[in-house]
Parts: structure tokens; C-alpha cells; sequence
């Protein structure tokens, strides 16, 4: 049997032991899932979405660590370490406590009559799992790495699922229009369970796919909702649910305009499974105030301010450009930002660029991602140009953009990390690096 010493090696191993590095299709990963007898016997909240589903993921998390439960949280794609994809009660999983499933999972894997391959996020996910199911957890959330229908989380059957967002993204695998995407995404949904859409807009695929299983959907804006707006006088708000209601909640940690959204999804699963996975106010309270997560919105204390922010498709850079102009005022807006090539850069470009002064585009380590020159020629077709107040530049790395961006930028100026993962992680890990 294959094996390795490190998780390093391991992943190094994954990196390019499957042909492709997305293959949809679930029969694979269920063979493997079946000789493994892979089972979590506590509730299962699995969240998909196009934007939104990382913030919805920490929620959830940080308010049932408050209720005192064991919880399991697996997201993707990490920032800066790939243990980050693993949480147990908050603390990212060592890589000792993950080794022996990665071992797990090749065993079961070569032990198969007909051996199948299986793709990174496939096998990884598959080792997180067999990890959560040795912990004796009290509820485990997944996060879904791609549409949702055929994705690796989705062989676990979700006592109760949320969709964030229905958005323009990975058309390639998706399709090309909200309703295709949309089906993908309700591919998440179980017969019989609760199925939470938090998109005020959900397309009708969604919706028909929900009645057709016998899924119990639950709309935002029909089921649950928000009530009162920053700008109120006291800075609080309602959620309001099908039978419950939590008032006068505080706004919760992590920053930004589509917040309230994210955390009315929440509140409603946990409404929704509130017979096994019961949360107090107070524990609502304590969740909220205390949730983090890095690079969404992520506003980093010191002058110049620095954002951190992973939109990289147009929804989530018209959230980006809400939230920057809500703010208040700096001089200049530096922008450091990389992104892939199949992702519509005009479209997250239109967006953001009546925030944005001066542009730092980069290269970003790996076939996929379009390269400084062809981020600055579509910059530069929006207009922009060189001189005192605007300006383009161009550098190898996120690090090096960062940088210069740094070295131009006054106290009362703004640097803004956004786009790809790759791009907020090379500044995280250049700013870690500094602090050694």
C-alpha cells in the first residue's frame, strides 16, 4: 500500500494522483465511502452557495461551540495551511490527529476489487471525515467545494442543508445561467429534511427541485428574515423564523453589508434541528460576537488600513464595493488583486473600480490564473490610466504587489487584497513572515 510520512507528502502525492484535478461525479468517492463504512452519527449541516457559504460555516460553528457542543467544521480552500480545512471544536485538526485517515482512506481505496483514483478534494475529504466520525462529535457542518449536487461532501445526507447564494460562477462545470446553477446547488437538499435557500432571489430550478424530493425548503423573505438596519439607534437586530424569533442580536463579528443574510441562514438551521441541536440567546450572543474568519472582509488593525477580501466573482465584488464604501474616507484606495482566468475579472473589475485608485496586479503561482498583463489590459480598458491620483503596476507576486503598495500608501490611504485565494494568501503569508 501506498503510504506516506508527513501530510505534506501526502498531499503532494494527491496533487496530481488523479488525471484531473476536478472530476465530477460522486460513484468514486462512494465506493471508497462504502468500504470504508463511513458514518456520522450526529446532525449534519451541509452548506453550499455561491458566496457566503464560509461566513454561514463560521457561524454555525461559533454559536454551537458556545452552546457547548463538540463540533466538526470542514471548509475549503484554505489560506494558509490545508489543516485549516479540518476544525474540532475550533482548533484546525494536527497533522498527526490526520495522518492515520489518509492512511485509512488508501487502504479502503486499494482494497477495492476494481482500485478507483480519486481527486484531491475527493480523497482529502474522505480523510476528514474518517477523522470526524472517530470523535464522537455532536454535529458537523460541510462546506461544499463546488455546486453541490455531485460534490465530495454531498455524499453525506444533510439533516438539514443551506444554499447561500445563486451566482454566476465555475460555469464550466455549473452551466452558464442562475437556474442551471441553482439545480446544482439544491442538489444539496434531502427528502423529508429542511432545505434553507438564503438567496432573496432564488431561481425557480431551486425551488422545483425542493417540492419534487419532498425537501422542506424554507425561503428568506417568505420563511425567515431580518429585521432592523444599520443605522438603527441601537445597532441591533431580529431574526424572525417559521416559529421562533431572536430579538434585539447584536451584529455579529464579521464585517460587511450581506452579513445579516448569512447569519438569518444559521439562525434558521438551527431553528430548523433546534429538537436535537437546542442553542440558547445567550449562546446566539456569545456565537456572534465571537465568530472569525480570515480574508472575508477582513479588516486588519494599523494605518494604512488593509482589507482582505477572497470575492472573486462579481457578486461577491459588488459586496466587496458596498462594503468599502461604507467605510468612510481615505485618500487613495491601493488595490492588490490576482485572479484565475476562467473567472469574469471585467465583470469583478466594473465593479470595484470607482472604489479603487491604484492598481498593484499580479501574477499568482499556477496554471490556472490569468497573468499580470492580461489583468492590466483589462484594467486599463475600464479606463484607467497613469498619473498623480490613478495608476497601474505590475509585479510577479502578491508579496511584491503588496509591497509597493505599501511603501506608497500614507496613513490615510487604504490597501485592498482581494481576488483569488491564492492573492490574500501570499499577503498573509508575506505579513507572517515580517512578524518573525
Amino acid at each position: 500500500m501506498t503510504t506516506f510520512p508527513t501530510l505534506d507528502a501526502w498531499l503532494e502525492h494527491l496533487e496530481s494522483a488523479h488525471p484531473v484535478g476536478i472530476d465530477m461525479g460522486l460513484t468514486r468517492i462512494r465506493k471508497v465511502k462504502d468500504a470504508l463504512m463511513l458514518d456520522l452519527d450526529c446532525p449534519v449541516i451541509t452548506v453550499g452557495g455561491t458566496n457566503g457559504k464560509g461566513s454561514t460555516c463560521a457561524m454555525l460553528e461559533s454559536i454551537l461551540r458556545a452552546a457547548g457542543y463538540h463540533v466538526g467544521c470542514h471548509t475549503s480552500p484554505h489560506l494558509l495551511q490545508f489543516n485549516e480545512r479540518a476544525r474540532i471544536d475550533g482548533e484546525n485538526a494536527t497533522d498527526d490527529a490526520l495522518l492515520p485517515h489518509f492512511e485509512a482512506v488508501e487502504a479502503a481505496r486499494q482494497g477495492l476489487a476494481e482500485p478507483v483514483s480519486l481527486t484531491y478534494f475527493e480523497f482529502t475529504t474522505l480523510a476528514i471525515l474518517h477523522l470526524f466520525a472517530s470523535r464522537k462529535l455532536d454535529a458537523v457542518i460541510l462546506e461544499v467545494g463546488l455546486g453541490g449536487r455531485l460534490d465530495a461532501v454531498n455524499i453525506i445526507d444533510a439533516d438539514c442543508a443551506i444554499v447561500t447564494s445563486i451566482d454566476i460562477d465555475h460555469t464550466e462545470y455549473l452551466g452558464d445561467t442562475r437556474e442551471k446553477i441553482a439545480f446544482e446547488k439544491a442538489g444539496i437538499f434531502r427528502p423529508g429534511r429542511p432545505a434553507i435557500c438564503a438567496d432573496p432571489a432564488p431561481p425557480q430550478t431551486l425551488i422545483d427541485h425542493a417540492q419534487a424530493i419532498g425537501a422542506e425548503l424554507w425561503l428568506f423573505g417568505r420563511d425567515f428574515r431580518y429585521e432592523g438596519q444599520a443605522g438603527s439607534e441601537r445597532q441591533q437586530w431580529s431574526y424572525v423564523g417559521p416559529t421562533m424569533r431572536r430579538s434585539a442580536l447584536a451584529y455579529p463579528a464579521l464585517r460587511g453589508a450581506n452579513q445579516l443574510i448569512n447569519t438569518s441562514a444559521a439562525l434558521a438551521a438551527l431553528e430548523a434541528l433546534r429538537d436535537r441541536l437546542p442553542v440558547s440567546a445567550q449562546d446566539v450572543r456569545l456565537g456572534l460576537a465571537n465568530v472569525e474568519l480570515a480574508g472575508r472582509f477582513q479588516v486588519l488593525p494599523g494605518r494604512p488600513s488593509v482589507v482582505l477580501d477572497v470575492a472573486h466573482n462579481p457578486h461577491a465584488a459588488a459586496v466587496l464595493a458596498q462594503n468599502l464604501g461604507s467605510m468612510g474616507f481615505f485618500r487613495y484606495t491601493y488595490a492588490v488583486f490576482g485572479a484565475m482566468r476562467d473567472k469574469d475579472i471585467e465583470g469583478v473589475v466594473g465593479h470595484l473600480k470607482g472604489e479603487i485608485d491604484h492598481w498593484c496586479v499580479t501574477d499568482l503561482p499556477l496554471g490556472r490564473a490569468a497573468s499580470g498583463a492580461d489583468l492590466e489590459a483589462i484594467v486599463r480598458a475600464t479606463g484607467v490610466q497613469d498619473g498623480p491620483d490613478s495608476s497601474i503596476r505590475r509585479f510577479a507576486s502578491p508579496a511584491e504587489a503588496f509591497q509597493d503598495a505599501l511603501s506608497r500608501a500614507t496613513d490615510d490611504d487604504r490597501i485592498v487584497v482581494f481576488g483569488s485565494f491564492y492573492t490574500v494568501a501570499g499577503v498573509m503569508a508575506y505579513r507572517k513572515s515580517r512578524q518573525h
